[in-house]
């Protein structure tokens, strides 16, 4: 039988005078879908990590008066966030109603059991399967696409079953856009032209930075001759090539004699930049072939022009106005919003934290990058939350996010990193994004009326990231996995020196643990059932008694066995073992690759001071609405449910949340 939803069913009524016959058009919605209030308006604002602790604090200091009315007039309680408690997860269990056995999503990234290779978690690319060749170019005969691998139903996607209407704005794990007639703009997840999660290009006559191997940046060297530098911009594949070379553009710099101002002339844009500006967004197009270009949008920092030479272009995001990959639905949405507003981030982590780690932007060229994220973003929200009448509005900030990540060293004395200096510089960096979240709070309640029911809500909170955990390496050490060449160990990734034939277990993703099961992975030895079971709970065992030697704490608070922690049809694609680390400690950024540092633990010296991927009882996120709850211990997962009854619709089988007002 064809689906239809409550506004094609109306119309049939309307055009079936024997079916009216017992009652109006709206009675019939009524008894087939059961009842809906479609006039109620409901507000979600998503603040991502952002956390209760601070919350609390912040509100009774004064510096939160919106959060803390709307206490006053509900509720408030911290939530339960995803097991493991990374960003995709857990606003898939929001999106879903599901935990990850449901909806599939198990990390960042996950790996292919049949290589051990990396994958992404959230979208696979499917390649045309036909080509057709003609001297050095290949043309595609059948179309590719973008999967998103998130598996259930989306809630606005129910919602849009019973003619409610949504706008969802920048919702992490929606890349691609899942189908829906819905108005909805890809978050966190969404790559940037290149495909990947964003890689910026840095042009310096400084011979030092030359050699440096940094991910998330390309370090071009350049020379200044007569006052000019000429240099390359590349884009993306060139997939009609056979050899697929990247795109690139030639640019120049002109750079003044006297004054610290420089001129960029790039394709048809012409600008001055004096040291230490941003330029607007700029729209390129980088050529395939003579009759076929990709169009993106990036913009340019002059750090620096004497004694060096230092210029920064962010990561080229997908250009709003026409996207090579999808980014909205309907597709109209993106080019909708550039109208209004002119280009802006599509990137899902516009922040650039990586050029800040590798000292390519320091702080206050991070936060200036972030605040131009953070105005466009909230330019939109007044713009979606002026046209709300009805239905649904879901709006996510990520800069709470960011900048608790980047910046979480300075509220932390205990880090490695701490600096008394620096840090009453920007200790009220985090403080201070809190409060512009307040600021949008307040907009949402003056915008609604008694009937409106206001939530917030952030998928995890936050905990330093002092120590960081090798978990490939403490296998070795443990004799659950062997190295081809000990001595090589730390030199190779993506496990490129292991014996897999003397290798039980293996560390992938960021809190995962695998059993090199025999018929599952590529090189399995271990025989499952009995032998795994018992090899399962002896790893997660040890895991939990590891303690670190210099602090006397045990890095791992608690190791999950996923069969303990998830249910649904896809439990049996999740790590064996889900490592719920202590408070102070992660995964180091080695590990999850395949790496094996000589170290079991070690002090993490990045600026990302501050993380989430610990153990969910450590990190929960937030809960305000503007109602009484029946719970103490709400989940992220019950706000799906919740939802659907707010407008009358019970939740579907498969949903393992539960209404909480």
């Amino acid at each position: 039988m064809t689906h239809i939803n409550r506004r094609d069913f109306l119309k049939m009524g309307l055009t079936a005078g024997s079916l009216l016959a017992t009652g109006t058009a709206s009675d019939l919605v009524t008894k087939v879908f059961g009842k809906t209030d479609s006039a109620k308006k409901v507000i979600i604002l998503g603040f991502d990590g952002m956390d209760p602790h601070l919350v609390r604090i912040w509100m009774e200091q004064g510096f939160l008066p919106s959060f803390r009315k709307l206490r006053e007039m509900g509720s408030f309680t911290p939530l339960e966030t995803g097991n493991p408690p990374q960003s995709p997860v857990a606003w898939s269990n929001f999106i879903t109603g599901m935990d990850s056995g449901g909806h599939g999503i198990f990390d960042f990234i996950q790996r292919n059991p049949e290589n051990y290779f990396p994958v992404s978690s959230a979208a696979e690319s499917i390649e045309a399967t036909r080509t057709l060749s003609i001297g050095n170019y290949e043309f595609p005969l059948s179309g590719g696409e973008v999967k998103n691998l998130m598996k259930g139903k989306a809630f606005w996607q129910i919602l849009e079953e019973y003619d409610i209407p949504a706008t969802i704005f920048k919702i992490p794990s929606n890349y691609p856009p899942v189908p829906t007639k819905q108005r909805t703009i890809s978050g966190m997840n969404t790559p940037d032209l290149l495909g990947s999660y964003g890689i910026c290009n840095y042009y310096t006559t400084e011979s030092t930075r030359i050699n440096e191997d940094l991910g998330g940046a390309r370090i071009h060297e350049v020379y200044v001759i007569g006052n000019r530098v000429e240099a390359k911009l590349s884009g993306p594949e060139n997939a009609f090539k056979k050899d697929k070379p990247d795109s690139v553009i030639d640019f120049r710099v002109y750079i003044d004699p006297v004054n610290p101002v420089a001129k960029i002339a790039i394709q048809d844009h012409e600008f001055i930049l004096r040291v230490g500006e941003w330029s607007d967004w700029k729209r390129l197009s980088f050529p395939m072939i003579p009759t076929q270009s990709i169009s993106g949008i990036c913009n340019f920092y002059l750090k620096e022009i004497r004694p060096e030479f230092k210029l920064y272009v962010s990561p080229i995001n997908l250009d709003p106005a026409n996207p090579a990959m999808p980014i909205s639905t309907p597709d109209s949405y993106a080019k909708e919003l550039e109208k209004v507003f002119g280009p802006f981030y599509t990137k899902g982590l516009p922040g650039d934290f990586k050029a800040m780690n590798n000292n390519l932007l320091n702080e206050d060229e991070f936060l200036e990058q972030d605040d131009q994220v953070l105005r466009e973003r909230i330019a939109m929200f007044d713009y979606e939350l002026a046209r709300l009448d009805s239905g649904l509005l879901f709006y996510y900030l990520s800069s709470t996010d960011q900048r608790q990540h980047m910046f979480w060293s300075h509220l932390d004395k205990n880090s490695p990193i701490y600096d008394p200096a620096r840090a009453a510089k920007y200790e009220n960096t985090i403080r201070d994004i809190y409060m512009e979240a307040d600021k949008i709070l307040d907009k949402a309640m003056q915008k609604a009326d008694k009937e409106t029911i206001i939530m917030v809500v952030s998928d995890h909170g936050f905990s330093p990231f002092r120590w960081s955990f090798n978990a490939n390496t403490w296998l070795k050490e443990n004799d659950y996995h062997t190295l081809i060449n000990p001595w090589k160990q730390g030199e190779d990734q993506l496990f490129m020196n292991t014996d897999w034939s003397r290798s039980k277990a293996y560390a992938f993703g960021l809190n995962g643990l695998y059993i090199n099961q025999l018929g599952r992975e590529g090189e399995g030895i271990v025989s499952p059932g009995i032998e795994k079971e018992n090899l399962v709970h002896e790893i997660a065992r040890k895991l939990e008694e590891c303690v670190d030697p210099k602090t006397g704490e045990r890095p791992i608070l608690k190791a999950f066995l996923a069969k303990d922690i998830y249910q649904g049809p896809y439990v049996d694609q999740a790590p064996d073992i889900v490592m719920g680390f202590n408070r102070g400690y992660r995964i180091s950024w080695s590990s999850p690759m395949g790496n094996f540092p000589k170290d079991i633990i070690v002090d993490n010296t990045d600026k990302w001071s501050g993380d989430h991927c610990v153990a969910p009882e450590i990190v929960p996120g937030i809960f305000f609405v503007n109602r009484k709850i029946n719970t103490n211990n709400p989940k992220f997962l019950d706000i799906t449910p919740t939802i659907l009854k707010i407008f009358g619709i019970d939740k579907p089988v498969e949903m393992t949340g539960a209404s909480v007002i």
